[in-house]
């Protein structure tokens, strides 16, 4: 007797029919559509990890671009103030402070000025 794949092949198709839940017409209904719309959408995925990563640094700089200059500093000269002062806080936590706790972003600003030649 020849055997055949029906159990896996039926099982492997219901795992990419529920992955392609809830999309529009033959992507969430015919198996060759949803195979390539499963590929795409993986893709895009992975493009949008990497580009979120890039868009959240570049709000954590404008925030404390913003910070900085409210209070006579320029961004470059700030993150140089911060390695010359020893300081190993990143960006996020930086721009947290700024938004959240001005007076301790007040405090980080001063020993920054401190070590900077202006």
């Amino acid at each position: 007797m020849r055997t055949t794949k029906g159990a896996a092949r039926t099982r492997a198709k219901r795992r990419l029919y529920r992955q392609a839940k809830g999309y529009r017409g033959g992507r969430g209904r015919l198996l060759r559509s949803v195979k390539e719309t499963l590929l795409r959408a993986g893709a895009y995925a992975l493009r949008d990890r990497r580009a979120r990563k890039r868009d959240f640094r570049r709000l954590w700089i404008i925030r404390i671009n913003a910070a900085v200059r409210e209070r006579g500093l320029r961004y470059s000269e700030f993150i140089h103030g911060l390695q010359l002062a020893g300081l190993e806080l990143d960006r996020k936590t930086l721009a947290e402070m700024a938004v959240r706790d001005p007076a301790a972003f007040d405090a980080v600003v001063a020993q920054v000025r401190a070590k900077l030649v202006l």
